[in-house]
């Protein structure tokens, strides 16, 4: 194996925040290039020892010319669509005619390239047009650049696929496009991975263009479909509309969801057009297991559950699935991420409160708001749920794994942390944490918050009703939690997120 760091640009993006800790995994040195460092601040991989943080601006030669010094091969998975470019295709432009210029004068050997699927014909969509013109640039300067072109990446994070994940979500019924069922090949995107760190070590990939897709060819309301019967949501019924416009529905699109419309205005315009592979070389020469994309949506949920795991990864064991949320996402990636939380700040130490968050629930009961619980129960039992089911097989000691009345312990960490996953019916999934800190002067920070991740309409419906009676007992649980610890209080309960 070469001994030269890979350069990855856009290394805080979607594809290349997910691509580095595999290359680190398969033992590759990396240099990671960003605008600015800060941007990689919460990657797990970030201490990793095969790491190089390297800024530069693809705009700035000189500064590229800087951090592809020393470097064997580089991935370009960088692309200027976003509100903040008014016009991304000559951004791109210039992006790539700097990239193939610097990459021949500082003698690297490869340029691996992300790029997307459709025919190159007039109706082809803006979007695609650019993604297939920066490969042209690359492919014309004498370094060799292999290019992949994917459709729809599935994972959360990916801008369609958020697209996708809010319109089903927030819109039982939709008006839509006759292109709607437009034929697509989506593709998972722990496989997009897969193939782009696996191409390095395969020479005959060295020039060539590969398509590459999952298993399934679906139209987009075949999308729709299979997102709410993975969610658990009704059916969504699509209503075609002749005439509709993609600058129209973007606009309809950023009023019901957090997508802005210079975002998916070229995304939905790209649906028009069928992106399917012609070629399917590629999985002769990097086999691998793809994903459905029912396995992928599947593997994209949970995104409160996987948020949490956020350890340092320091490259001892193969990284988290790419389907996952992962810190530094886009700001909409993974759903509407709602919560209620209160502070306290007591006289003395973490340990000394750590014992009534370990006792919780069971015969100890929940701190004065058991009644309140229980109504929650009878409610759950009405729904098709257990209702509360009270008790715990240790009523002073608490493992990851165990059953606490209606929640399900996921993370005990003595005495700072302790996260539980509720098991209760409801249109989405919530969680409960108890943090404690300690702080200076011997004084301990101790933080209650509920979280909850809606499902549909009546997820957003359910959080708007319940919060309020969050608050309460939120509020009356650590009261009185204080109350028993014997600690003196500081400051507090006071709303600190909501």
């Amino acid at each position: 194996m070469d001994s030269k760091p890979i350069l990855v640009t856009g290394a805080s993006g979607y594809i290349g925040s997910r691509l580095i800790p595999m290359l680190l995994y398969k033992g590759y040195p990396v240099r990671a290039m960003v605008r600015s460092r800060s941007r990689l601040d919460c990657k797990t991989w970030i201490n990793h020892p095969g790491l190089e943080v390297a800024c530069a601006d693809l705009m700035d030669p000189a500064s590229l010319g800087r951090v592809l010094q020393g470097c064997s091969a580089a991935y370009y998975l960088v692309h200027s669509m976003s509100s903040s470019v008014h016009d991304f295709s000559a951004a791109d432009r210039k992006a790539a005619v700097n990239m193939a210029r610097m990459a021949e004068q500082k003698g690297l050997q490869r340029i691996i390239y992300l790029s997307g699927l459709g025919e190159d014909r007039p109706n082809l969509s803006k979007h695609l047009r650019s993604r297939a013109e920066v490969g042209r640039i690359l492919q014309k300067s004498d370094v060799p650049t292999t290019i992949f072109r994917s459709a729809v990446i599935l994972g959360s994070g990916s801008a369609s696929f958020e697209l996708i994940r809010f319109l089903s979500e927030r819109l039982p019924v939709m008006l839509t496009p006759a292109w709607v069922r437009t034929s697509s090949q989506p593709i998972a995107v722990s496989n997009v991975v897969e193939y782009l760190a696996g191409c390095l070590e395969k020479p005959q990939t060295a020039g060539g263009t590969f398509d590459i897709g999952g298993p399934d060819i679906l139209s987009y309301e075949d999308l729709f479909r299979i997102y709410a019967q993975v969610t658990g949501l009704h059916r969504r019924i699509l209503i075609k509309v002749p005439f509709l416009t993609p600058g129209l529905l973007a606009w309809c699109a950023e009023k019901i969801t957090p997508v802005p419309a210079a975002l998916s205005e070229p995304l939905i315009e790209g649906m028009r057009n069928p992106v399917v592979c012609r070629d399917n070389s590629i999985r002769e020469i990097i086999p691998q297991k793809l994903l459905t994309v029912r396995q992928a949506m599947v593997r994209s949920m949970q995104i409160l559950c996987r948020d949490r795991i956020q350890a340092d990864w320091t490259g001892g064991d193969r990284p988290n699935p790419a389907e996952w949320y992962a810190c530094g996402d886009i700001y909409f990636a993974a759903g509407s991420k709602l919560q209620s939380s209160f502070r306290v700040v007591l006289q003395g130490r973490a340990s000394d409160f750590w014992p009534l968050v370990e006792r919780i629930g069971g015969s100890n009961g929940w701190y004065g708001t058991d009644t309140l619980w229980g109504i929650r129960g009878i409610l759950d039992r009405l729904a098709g749920g257990y209702g509360l089911q009270q008790g715990r097989s240790n009523q002073y000691k608490l493992i990851a794994g165990e059953l606490v009345d209606f929640w399900r312990a996921l993370e005990v960490k003595p005495p700072h942390t302790l996260l539980m996953l509720s098991e209760m019916k409801h249109p989405g999934e919530a969680m409960l944490e108890f943090y404690l800190r300690d702080l200076p002067g011997k004084r301990v920070e101790v933080v209650l918050t509920v979280r909850f991740l809606p499902r549909g309409l009546a997820g957003v419906f359910y959080w708007n009703i319940s919060h309020r009676v969050h608050h309460l007992v939120l509020r009356s649980m650590l009261f009185n939690m204080v109350r028993e610890s014997g600690l003196p209080l500081l400051k507090g309960p006071v709303i600190t997120d909501d």
